[in-house]
């Protein structure tokens, strides 16, 4: 595995929709998930998916994201809609090793993006 790297951030305004793509050398059956770092706050987990197991949110923004992939292009996707002023952020994808259920736990992570900026006006 090697870098993945982000694509899809930019500025929309609040009640606006994007959609951020992450491209990996591999998925296979590796835990892949979106994180996010707001200014002066911690890194925190947004969303996860591993094989073909039922997806973990974080609840701020459940019924409002969705995390998805295709494992024949090796691309993770987050479909961000209802977006808030809250969810302006640099958003990071990531991938670690096989496990049984994703996980919003950083310390699952191994091979991080760098990262795109997502901005809501409200």
């Amino acid at each position: 595995q090697v870098q993945p790297v982000e694509s899809g951030g930019g500025s929309v305004q609040a009640g606006g929709s994007l959609r951020l793509s992450c491209v990996y050398s591999s998925i296979g059956r590796n835990v892949v998930g979106w994180f996010r770092q707001a200014a002066g706050k911690e890194r925190e987990g947004v969303a996860s998916i591993v094989g073909f197991s039922t997806p973990t949110y974080t609840d701020s923004v459940l019924d409002r994201f969705f995390i998805s992939k295709d494992n024949e292009k090796n691309i993770l996707y987050l479909q961000m809609n209802n977006l808030i002023a809250e969810d302006t952020a640099t958003y990071y994808c990531a991938a670690g090793a096989p496990r049984r259920w994703p996980s919003l736990d950083s310390g699952a992570y191994t091979y991080w993006g760098r990262g795109t900026q997502v901005t809501v006006s409200s």
